[in-house]
């Protein structure tokens, strides 16, 4: 089995944030030659008795789904990351604790991801929608394009307008935690030691391991997991670095402050090596329902040198097909088994642009400087124009249609060499 490692999940309530906006954020670590696309999918209205074929297993499709849009590994069908159109975000980690994981095909944890997405119009609601699938179908499979098996379990950040949940899993069991103000953030450990919900055997079963005595105060993460939780805001780990990162600007978090810390190499929450962070999102959600949610995606690795690209749901969406990766239908190696055999070139037209760009840049230090100014200034001119929408209150609707995919087309501009 494969090291762990894993991502880095934040979210920031009022009034650690400006604005009476809750701002959501994650890094998506992953292995540094898997490429991230992002898609999306509109609502749709499914016959009764349909089924919905997952990354490895099929399930009951439900009467309607959501429009999401997913920053995913290309291979699989859930998703790292996402929004969906009333404003729900999801992102998941890797978790490992005493229990041990199996090796049958089940729902991976980056499919419930999207299926919270989905069928949830509320954060509650997605815990709601994740445990119930966890309790049905379980959780496991291997989560890298690769011969060499890579399982965990899953913890979850969820946010909405109102609210956030942390929801962390040990195989079919479950706790939750309710986060109303200030800030949270989740890495590649158990956390929660309030339990706010829980799965009905929670402590019955604890009980029964060996774990927990059932006369002191129940603690989940310390229940389930071997890590010692006292000591996890005070060890030197990318968990403990990114709460002082969100503590340190606390009263002041704006989206721009999110992806700064996403951006941070030296606390280890900007990824590099094997595992790198391969996809970055940060989404500003404001508690006036009349504003629209706004997400922003990079679709490519290292979010140093990429581009955070705004995206808000309206009616007919241009489809995003430069951040869209190759379609191998039923020929994909994921899908033939034994699976794996073979790794086809999934990088899509934005990934191949930035990964020449990033060789120009590591080969001249000069015009390595200035490409990265010119993708700064675009972000930055993206971000004052999402920034205007939300204190104007007004939306260009037919601008928005395309306005990811035309803010792809400018990245993509400036990473072509000029004559």
């Amino acid at each position: 089995m494969m090291e762990p490692s894993s991502c880095d999940t934040f979210v920031a309530l009022p009034p650690a944030t400006l604005g009476n906006r809750i701002i959501f954020g994650k890094n998506s670590d992953r292995p540094s030659d898997e490429v991230q696309e992002i898609v999306y999918f509109p609502a749709s209205h499914h016959k009764p008795g349909e089924k919905v074929e997952c990354t490895y297993i099929e399930i009951e499709q439900v009467p309607e789904t959501y429009a999401v849009v997913l920053s995913r590994p290309s291979w699989l069908w859930g998703a790292e990351m996402g929004a969906n159109e009333h404003g729900v975000c999801i992102g998941n980690e890797a978790v490992w604790g005493r229990e041990e994981i199996g090796d049958d095909e089940a729902l991976l944890g980056m499919d419930l991801v999207r299926l919270g997405l989905e069928r949830a119009d509320t954060a509650e609601k997605a815990v709601n929608v994740i445990t119930d699938l966890l309790e049905k179908y379980g959780q496991s499979g291997n989560c890298m394009e690769s011969h060499m098996a890579f399982t965990y379990h899953n913890s979850f950040l969820i946010a909405d307008r109102k609210e956030a949940w942390v929801l962390e899993t040990s195989e079919k069991r479950w706790a939750a935690e309710n986060v109303k103000e200030g800030v949270r953030n989740i890495s590649n450990q158990l956390s929660i030691t309030r339990v706010d919900r829980g799965h009905p055997e929670i402590k019955d079963y604890a009980r029964s391991r060996g774990w927990w005595n059932g006369e002191k105060e129940f603690d989940f993460a310390a229940t389930y997991s071997y890590v010692n939780t006292a000591r996890m805001t005070a060890t030197r780990g990318r968990y403990c670095e990114g709460y002082k990162l969100l503590k340190k600007h606390e009263g002041r978090i704006t989206a721009e402050t999110m992806m700064s810390i996403l951006r941070d190499k030296e606390s280890g929450i900007n990824m590099e090596g094997g595992f790198m962070t391969t996809g970055s999102m940060v989404s500003i959600l404001p508690q006036d329902p009349s504003l629209p949610c706004i997400h922003f995606f990079t679709g490519t690795p290292d979010p140093d040198r990429s581009v955070f690209k705004p995206f808000i749901f309206v009616p007919n969406i241009t489809q995003l097909l430069k951040t869209s990766s190759p379609v191998f239908g039923s020929e994909d190696p994921v899908k033939r088994k034994p699976r794996f055999q073979t790794k086809p070139d999934r990088r899509h037209e934005l990934y191949k642009k930035h990964e020449s760009a990033a060789v120009l840049m590591e080969g001249s230090k000069e015009k390595g400087n200035e490409l990265q100014k010119q993708i700064q200034n675009l972000e930055k001119e993206k971000i004052d124009e999402m920034e205007h929408i939300l204190q104007s209150g007004h939306l260009d609707v037919d601008r928005a249609v395309n306005l990811f995919s035309q803010c792809v087309e400018e990245e993509i501009c400036k990473y072509v060499p000029k004559d």
